[in-house]
């Protein structure tokens, strides 16, 4: 759902600094159920995001932070989520 949300805002949003208000302001007035659809992309993301932490939380209660490869790869993934949640 994220992707398909995610598509249908960027097809409204104007990311120039002086309209991009605006732009956010248009979706969620003006397009038919925008603000519906921009909710679900925010609460989405943050649904993944407690996801990602309770599944880290799991690893560290069930010691898998003793398994260094496997931990490593998983730090890793989770650098680069967070790096594409800023794009």
């Amino acid at each position: 759902t994220q992707i398909l949300t995610g598509l249908f805002l960027a097809m409204h949003y104007t990311s120039d600094i002086s309209t991009a208000f605006s732009s956010v302001t248009h979706i969620c007035r003006d397009v038919n159920y925008g603000w519906l659809i921009r909710n679900m992309h925010a609460n989405g993301a943050s649904f993944f995001f407690i996801c990602i932490y309770m599944h880290i939380a799991r690893g560290l209660y069930y010691g898998s932070y003793l398994y260094k490869e496997t931990w490593n790869i998983g730090v890793v993934l989770l650098l680069l989520v967070m790096m594409t949640a800023f794009v």
